[in-house]
């Protein structure tokens, strides 16, 4: 998966002390729609709906923020989903978001390159390059 592209609000929200990358929940949402750069909060995305998918989407479990030299970078563990119940899909883009703040305000996305149906039973890993780091602010 590539880098997350973030949106335009985030800036604004990190500086107005919306996201707390020590202490908030993170989460995915699924989407076969393209998230406009203008969108801010997670109402402003339409989620994959029926089957197996769960509206809101999964919890990132491994979201961390480093510093050096000035430049902070936020990396996110590798995230598999796995359809149960049902298939998910199809969707194209991982829209991350911050489930902790009011309003669920947005970080940023991925485009998967193309859209993926998961049959129930299948899984797919949401692959979050570590080394580039997911996002980076300098």
């Amino acid at each position: 998966m590539p880098q997350l592209q973030k949106f335009q609000d985030f800036a604004e929200q990190v500086l107005r002390a919306k996201h707390d990358f020590g202490s908030h929940v993170f989460k995915v949402a699924l989407t076969n729609v393209a998230p406009a750069a203008t969108a801010a909060l997670l109402a402003d995305i339409t989620q994959v709906t029926g089957g197996a998918y769960t509206a809101g989407g999964y919890v990132l479990d491994g979201v961390t923020l480093s510093e050096t030299g000035g430049t902070a970078k936020v990396v996110i563990t590798d995230e598999v989903i796995t359809a149960a119940g049902g298939s998910i899909g199809p969707f194209r883009y991982a829209v991350v978001y911050n489930d902790s703040s009011s309003g669920k305000p947005l970080v940023g996305f991925a485009d998967r390159g193309d859209s993926i149906t998961l049959l129930d039973g299948e899984g797919v890993t949401l692959d979050f390059d570590p080394a580039a780091g997911v996002l980076t602010l300098a």
